[in-house]
């Protein structure tokens, strides 16, 4: 007969097992969506729009602040903890943190400021096909509102522009 240490052992490493399995089959089961469309778009940069966006193109790089929005991180660079900087990823840079996104200056280095796609989307598939609707034609202030929260606005001081002068 097994001793209760022993039985309570086998409980224990029967229930971290059954937390290990349904772990597994959540995180490594293909992904609903990949199903219904195999092709994700990614984040291919600002330059990659001025093809065909010239004169907007042109309007972001010389009046949107986003379009430099990099160097406020350089410039506050000693003063950042690891945690900090990527916090300030999350606004500085185009999508950091999602799938094909903004992982550092020397890997990614055309999305290392806040470009076109924060407000329009990942542009890979507009690319492929400009009559796709893969991509924020008429952003709205719901987009402005992930970098531009009323804490953000009262700690640096940045008005929301719903257009910042890109267009």
């Amino acid at each position: 007969m097994d001793s209760p240490s022993a039985v309570n052992l086998n409980k224990k490493t029967f229930l971290l097992l059954t937390i290990y399995l349904l772990y597994s089959m959540v995180t490594l089961s293909p992904c609903p969506a990949a199903e219904e469309n195999p092709v994700f778009p990614i984040y291919v940069g600002s330059l990659a729009c001025k093809p065909c966006h010239e004169k907007e193109y042109a309007n972001f790089t010389t009046y949107a602040k986003k379009s430099n929005s990099y160097r406020s991180i350089e410039r506050l660079q000693k003063g950042l903890t690891d945690l900090d900087r990527m916090k300030c990823y999350a606004c500085h840079t185009t999508g950091y943190g999602k799938p094909g996104g903004f992982i550092s200056v020397e890997k990614t280095p055309l999305l290392k400021n806040a470009g076109c796609e924060v407000c329009h989307g990942p542009g890979s598939i507009h690319l492929e096909d400009t009559k796709s609707s893969s991509i924020i034609g008429h952003p709205t202030i719901k987009i402005c509102d992930q970098c531009h929260t009323s804490e953000m606005i009262q700690a640096f001081q940045f008005r929301p522009l719903i257009h910042g002068g890109g267009h």
